[in-house]
């Protein structure tokens, strides 16, 4: 992240999210902001808060996109929740501190695969050195043995010779070259069977059922069960197998924690829905009003216990989205707003927005249509004007019904190519050509009956 400056973080978020500019501007420098902080002296660091985002506006337009990108562009935590699935202490429902238990263990997960990946030629070599031990087994034989109260036993000892070790390097080699690959093998693994328990409790049920099933896991007893597989899988299995046993999670769960803590992003969607509006505490508008309460300390810093530790969540940086028709910004409680100093509105897409995210974007829907008939040996061409064409009956359903922004064109998409998706594995032509002329006979009729529109587009 410190290669990153804001400036090639937006240039980065253009490849995939078209227009913007203000939002993208905003949350690169958030980004940026955490490098910055971790350079400054050590009693400074403490004090210096992120400072959360909120963004404005009608869906589809790139609210989660731009965060989804910002996160995989940083490698850094990152996890998108809905801030409906909430409910107030008390209620029926997740309560807010889960999203940092969820956040916790995402983080565990991404920096156990790491440090899986920095461990694999170990283990790959010791996994190999099992597959040879199943396919020639070393001789063991029995020897006398005198302990030191001079009583003499059986020991079972393993020797090598020289013809032996010649073989296993032969095999060696076959292995490597793939000659084993279809052959199969007596693999022992381990399985534990652990019973799915759901237990309620006024300290948070994920957390109370998590335990639950730790203690379990230790008093069950490891079961394991031969399995005929491949030798090609069994090198899959025993490399993971290995790969685990070379990991130490301790220092796993330590990087984690303080991954979480210094670089962790949560991105709450539809915060809208937990504004209250007009008519204040009638109905469920009280739980909203609870989980707004049950947020601030959250997002405001403060401690929450996991499986894993504790994590503080003072410099977690939270990017809050909504689209607030129905309510607004101040519609939050005062305290709430507070701890989101920043907000950016985001612009409705214009006709050519819609004609740049047809095309240019790296996932450019068109070219996603293009590459799925490509599997069938169909070469799908778009004209420009059939580009044009697209993004006017987009923008003009989406004038006409609610405004669903770019998810418009993807219904668009496909009620366009339907016949051709369909009939593409025994169509003749194996070059189809999209025109202006195609696309309004094919959706002219569906976009002039406003009622059908509504149904189909």
């Amino acid at each position: 992240m410190e290669d990153l400056k804001p400036r090639e973080i937006v240039q980065e978020l253009d490849k995939y999210i078209i227009g913007q500019d203000h939002a993208k501007r905003f949350v690169a420098i958030a980004l940026r902001n955490r490098w910055r902080r971790r350079q400054v002296p050590q009693d400074l660091r403490d004090e210096i808060a992120p400072k959360n985002i909120i963004l404005i506006g009608p869906t589809g337009v790139g609210k989660t996109e731009i965060s989804r990108r910002l996160a995989k562009l940083a490698d850094v935590p990152f996890l998108k929740v809905e801030a409906t699935k909430f409910t107030e202490v008390g209620y029926v429902g997740r309560d807010v501190e889960s999203m940092i238990r969820d956040l916790v263990e995402v983080t565990v997960n991404m920096v156990r695969e790491k440090e899986e990946d920095e461990v694999a030629l170990p283990a790959m070599k010791a996994a190999e050195e099992r597959i040879l031990d199943i396919l020639l087994p070393p001789k063991r034989e029995t020897q006398p043995f005198a302990d030191a109260e001079g009583e003499t036993t059986l020991e079972i000892v393993t020797r090598g010779d020289s013809n032996q070790d010649s073989t296993r390097e032969k095999l060696r080699k076959m292995l490597h070259s793939g000659k084993f690959d279809d052959r199969y093998v007596d693999l022992e693994i381990n399985e534990r069977n652990t019973p799915v328990v759901e237990i309620f409790s006024n300290m948070g049920m994920e957390e109370v059922g998590f335990n639950f099933k730790d203690m379990l896991g230790g008093l069950m007893p490891k079961n394991t069960k031969k399995r005929k597989v491949k030798v090609s899988e069994a090198m899959e299995i025993l490399t993971q197998q290995e790969a685990q046993g070379l990991i130490d999670m301790e220092k796993v769960v330590k990087k984690a924690l303080s991954r979480v803590e210094e670089s962790g992003i949560i991105f709450l969607d539809e915060i809208d829905k937990i504004a209250v509006g007009g008519g204040k505490g009638q109905g469920p508008d009280v739980s909203r009003e609870g989980v707004q309460r049950d947020l601030l300390p959250i997002v405001e810093g403060t401690t929450v216990n996991t499986k894993y530790g504790m994590v503080k969540t003072d410099h977690i940086l939270f990017i809050a989205s909504g689209a607030f028709h129905m309510t607004k910004p101040s519609d939050l409680t005062p305290e709430l707003q507070g701890r989101f100093p920043i907000r950016v509105e985001l612009d409705s897409l214009t006709e050519h927005d819609f004609m740049r995210i047809l095309t240019e974007p790296k996932n450019a829907i068109m070219l996603q249509y293009q590459e799925l008939l490509k599997t069938e040996g169909v070469e799908l061409v778009f004209t420009q004007d059939s580009v044009a064409e697209i993004a006017s009956i987009a923008k003009e359903v989406n004038d006409r019904t609610e405004n669903i922004g770019a998810r418009r064109l993807h219904t668009v998409m496909e009620c366009l190519l339907e016949d051709i998706l369909y009939d593409a594995p025994e169509v003749p032509e194996k070059k189809i050509t999209i025109g202006a002329e195609m696309v309004r006979a094919k959706l002219e009729s569906i976009k002039e009956d406003e009622d059908l529109s509504r149904y189909i587009l």
